[in-house]
């Protein structure tokens, strides 16, 4: 079992929670619970299988499938009636035509893997007017044979009663569960589908959602019978089917239960909710919701054979009551707890005003652990879990896929981590049908059925791909790849911090008051300037220790412990008028000051000359106001401007980068066609005047996200990843690091659009661009996943003919943290230009910055730099060096290994993190030596002189020579204050 970040800690705390949360009625603390659970490490992924006797199943609704509403004596159903009414537009009188298709069925789940499969029979086609003088032997002998088929199959059934489908007749004569004759019916009804069918199923449901048949059937009219004159009805009808499950299960428990062994509860679904605002009040209308939904026939069967409290306070005398008979006949009546869970049922149809003004939410694993905890622990059967496509949808079906599997993840974590007894799961559904009150709008199934075929031809969609894939594996084994791994990094590997930009100051701050000042002369410890004095004019040129804002980011940089530190020139603050010959002294000064510092301080820096942003004023004013970089003139113009960084700045700088993320999806072919020669033109400048006595190297830093497959079972899926990273990623990678030329798979694409909008490398230009790297540097964040079934809840990019998606799975910090992705991303780097130094010049992620115990970015830094660790001690990537972004959130808001409350800077705990991680310059194995590196030499003592502590003179003199003795000592403490470092 692992989660890769902070499991240990989780596992104690879930320990500790066990026996706390034995109680029936303790509920109300599964929000305090979860609340203090490890953050994020409790939201990865963990890695572990479901008990050996768990039971994996799939399911249907008969009415939902079916078809054949009037063949070989089916009597009508209340459906069948609803839905020839009103404005509904759609019946299921052919539904799936499962009566029809039993072998494909039963072929279907074989395919599958289940080892348990749910459905309902159909009241009508057994009992046509509900009671047992109607009965049709075809009808029964449809199920007989269906049962069969399972067994030989090795499928054991799970069978519902009631899946919302009452016989018409029932309703025409009693009004349906609005009557309490309806109880003695079901009874019967039951009494004849136990003896008829009872041998073979050890799984039973009474009856499916009693809250929908009540609340939407006979309250609101959206589904069968479609009643809604009377807001009283519901709660009789809800009385009437707890009453009627009772009687079925004290039936079959005095006539059944020795011979056959069985199992009976009724189905409850429900939806999860979260408190709008952290209250005590807020946490009990949480409950009160939950309560009105599931409580409201949970509580009766599981605790004490009457409804929530309060349910009793809000309603009254509108909610029936229990004799203290019915309360010890209903009290019990369940073997084990019956959980749906899923959008159609528990999502979609949840009332605002059951809410509560709470939040509604899809957590099916705070939903396990508050039914473990609200009643004793009973062992619970998911019996309905799911999500939905659109109608339009095909075999491609991801988005109910990455649903299948969140749900079935948080099942597994409910068991592994929460200790609640969940038996089984059971997918929602089977295959595509009739979907109640949405029709065929929507589907569900795991099988789509193609309703437009005589057969109803069924095939398996992705989702089924997946989960047959998934109970082979009983869940998520831990592999090799998903295992931290320990070693160390090369002992010059490079360790650095980015940003975007450093704090400016072009004049200087410190050592320019000329004042004097007494100090604690009232014993009070203040310093009082001596009006009408001054200090003795300072011979002395600015220094770079003049500059407070260079001083205090250095050394906020050391503190980090990095050997390098990656920043961005502005190149329109530097060269206003866009003519290198009139450049800014005062700013080219600063940035000469900044590098010189970073040096004292053993920290490497690493500069780039041009920072794309959405802020197209970062180019001088000639080129911005001139068609930016699409002016004739701008590949020249910044090759100079390169030149003259170069020639200022060189001697203190080693790795440059030129452009930092030209390849954003804003930039058109063209720009990005002359920011290639702009590259290209400024790699030759250093090449061939500046790298002999420099001795620096330069590239291009390339933003890769990584892009993955939404799911990887045929070649047609592979494909759209492998073409949005040539659109991303090789549109600028391969003219320079691979033939000179856009990617083959980029221009084809095109040319079948008829597009011509990508330019041609004439020779000269190839000749000038290919080639122009002394490394490959890339900025990644986070992971894509991408389809070409289109869906339209996500982002769908026509020219592309791709569908951006997520795992539903995925720590959301708002883009997906997705360690993995980076690990990927180098290995592409490697596969596509071999043994190239590859450098990651910003990975980071985005919290709060008032998260000052930033547990994200820890977690974050923490699994990302282990990725690239596997990269390179495994895959052998050519891996130079790492660099964290950002250094500070006031510069990079959100992104920062510091903080900032007004002018008080905060260190994370990432920071300390990071700096833990470089000390020992990867993951140690515990017990074994740490990895030995040669040293770097010491820096000289005599140059750090004066620069840990200020330099204070006490003086007590008297007459003329106080002010001069007391100007020497500040004008050579000054002398002296001329570095940082």
């Amino acid at each position: 079992m692992c989660v890769v970040f902070g499991l240990m800690t989780l596992l104690l705390f879930t320990s500790e929670w066990d026996d706390a949360l034995a109680k029936p009625k303790d509920g109300l603390r599964t929000w305090g619970r979860f609340a203090k659970l490890p953050y994020p490490g409790d939201k990865a992924l963990l890695y572990d299988t479901f008990p050996g006797d768990f039971m994996w199943a799939v399911g249907t609704a008969a009415y939902q499938v079916e078809g054949a509403f009037d063949r070989d004596g089916k009597g009508l159903s209340i459906w069948d009636t609803f839905t020839r009414g009103g404005t509904r537009m759609m019946t299921g009188d052919v539904g799936s035509d499962s009566y029809h298709n039993i072998h494909a069925d039963v072929r279907a789940i074989k395919q599958l893997g289940v080892s348990h499969y749910r459905f309902s029979l159909s009241w009508p086609r057994i009992f046509p007017n509900g009671t047992r003088g109607s009965y049709n032997a075809a009808g029964a002998n449809y199920y007989r044979t269906l049962i069969r088929k399972l067994k030989e199959a090795r499928v054991e059934p799970v069978v519902t009663l009631y899946h919302w489908d009452l016989p018409d007749a029932l309703q025409q004569a009693f009004g349906g569960w609005g009557s309490r004759r309806i109880v003695e019916l079901f009874k019967d009804y039951a009494d004849f589908c136990f003896l008829t069918f009872g041998d073979d199923v050890k799984y039973w449901i009474t009856i499916d959602n009693p809250f929908v048949v009540a609340w939407h059937g006979y309250g609101t009219g959206v589904v069968a019978p479609g009643i809604k004159n009377d807001p009283d009805l519901p709660f009789r009808v809800g009385h009437n089917l707890i009453k009627a499950h009772a009687a079925a299960w004290h039936l079959y428990h005095r006539r059944y239960r020795s011979r056959q062994r069985g199992k009976l509860s009724m189905a409850l679904a429900s939806h999860w909710i979260n408190p709008s605002r952290t209250r005590r009040q807020n946490l009990q209308e949480c409950q009160c919701s939950l309560d009105h939904v599931l409580g409201w026939f949970a509580r009766p069967l599981f605790v004490d054979g009457d409804y929530p409290p309060c349910m009793r306070e809000r309603l009254g005398p509108r909610l029936p009551a229990f004799t203290r008979e019915e309360r010890a006949e209903v009290r019990g009546t369940a073997d084990f707890f019956a959980l749906s869970h899923g959008a159609s049922l528990s999502f979609h149809l949840i009332n605002d005003s059951l809410k509560f003004g709470q939040k509604e939410d899809l957590d099916l694993r705070m939903l396990l652990y508050w039914v473990n905890a609200e009643y004793n622990r009973p062992p619970i059967l998911v019996v309905q879990s799911g999500w939905y496509v659109l109608g339009n949808t095909n075999i491609e079906d991801p988005k109910h896929m990455y649903y299948l599997k969140r749900f079935i993840v948080e099942t597994l974590k409910s068991i592994s981590l929460d200790r609640v007894n969940v038996i089984g799961y059971t997918a929602w559904s089977l295959m595509d049908g009739f979907e109640w009150h949405r029709e065929y709008g929507i589907r569900t199934g795991l099988y789509h059925v193609d309703f437009q075929t005589s057969g109803m031809k069924r095939e398996p969609k992705t989702s089924a791909t997946f989960y047959r894939a998934l109970i082979q594996k009983n869940g998520f084994p831990e592999l090799p790849e998903n295992r931290p791994a320990q070693g160390f990094f090369p002992c010059d590997f490079a360790w650095g911090v980015s940003a975007n930009s450093i704090q400016v100051e072009t004049t200087p701050t410190q050592f320019v008051d000329p004042s004097v000042y007494l100090w604690n002369r009232s014993s009070d410890g203040e310093l009082k300037r001596l009006v009408g004095f001054s200090a003795l004019p300072l011979d002395r040129a600015t220094h770079c220790a003049n500059y407070a804002t260079v001083c205090q980011q250095v050394n906020e940089i050391r503190q980090v412990g990095v050997s390098h530190f990656h920043f961005s020139l502005n190149w329109s603050a530097l060269v206003p008028t866009g003519d290198v010959s009139q450049p800014n002294a005062s700013l080219l000064r600063y940035y000469r000051c900044f590098s010189q510092q970073l040096l004292r301080a053993n920290v490497t820096p690493v500069i780039t000359l041009w920072h794309h942003t959405s802020d197209t004023a970062s180019l001088p004013a000639p080129l911005h106001t001139t068609n930016k970089w699409l002016n004739r003139e701008a590949p020249d113009l910044f090759a100079a401007y390169a030149r003259l960084c170069y020639r200022e700045l060189g001697e203190h700088v080693k790795l440059w980068i030129t452009l930092n993320e030209p390849n954003d999806e804003t930039v058109g072919y063209q720009e990005g066609h002359q920011m290639l020669r702009a590259h290209a033109l400024a790699w030759h400048a250093y090449h061939r005047h500046f790298r002999h006595t420099q001795g620096g190297q330069v590239s291009l830093a390339l933003q890769m996200d990584w892009v993955e497959p939404a799911f990887s079972f045929r070649r047609e899926d592979v494909e759209p990843a492998k073409r949005v990273l040539d659109f991303r990623v090789g549109w600028f990678a391969e003219p320079i690091f691979g033939k000179g030329d856009y990617p083959v798979g980029m221009r084809s694409w095109l040319r079948q659009l008829n597009s011509l909008d990508l330019p041609v490398f004439n020779e000269e230009d190839r000749q000038l661009v290919k080639g122009t790297f002394d490394f490959f540097a890339i900025s990644h964040f986070s992971t894509d996943l991408v389809t070409h079934a289109k869906e339209d809840s996500y982002t769908y990019i026509a020219m592309l003919e791709v569908q951006y998606m997520i795992d539903t799975t995925w720590i959301m910090s708002p883009r997906p943290v997705v360690p993995w992705g980076l690990r990927k991303a180098l290995n592409w780097v490697k596969q596509h230009y071999s043994d190239v130094p590859i450098y990651v010049m910003a990975n980071g992620v985005q919290e709060d910055p008032a998260r000052f115990k930033d547990s994200l970015r820890v977690y974050y830094l923490y699994n990302y730099i282990n990725e690239a660790l596997k990269a390179s001690t495994l895959d052998g990537v050519n891996l130079k060096g790492y660099f964290a972004y950002a250094l500070s959130d006031m510069r990079d808001p959100g992104f920062g290994l510091y903080g900032q409350v007004h002018d008080e800077v905060i260190v994370k705990a990432s920071l300390s993190n990071y700096r833990n991680i470089i000390e020992h310059n990867g993951f140690p194995v515990a017990g074994l030596p740490a990895q030995q590196c040669p040293r770097d030499p010491l820096p000289c003592l005599d140059c750090q002189l004066l620069t840990r502590r200020p330099l204070l003179g006490f003086l007590t003199l008297l007459g003329s020579g106080f002010l001069i003795t007391l100007g020497l000592i500040i004008y050579y403490a000054a002398k002296r204050r001329t570095e940082c470092y």
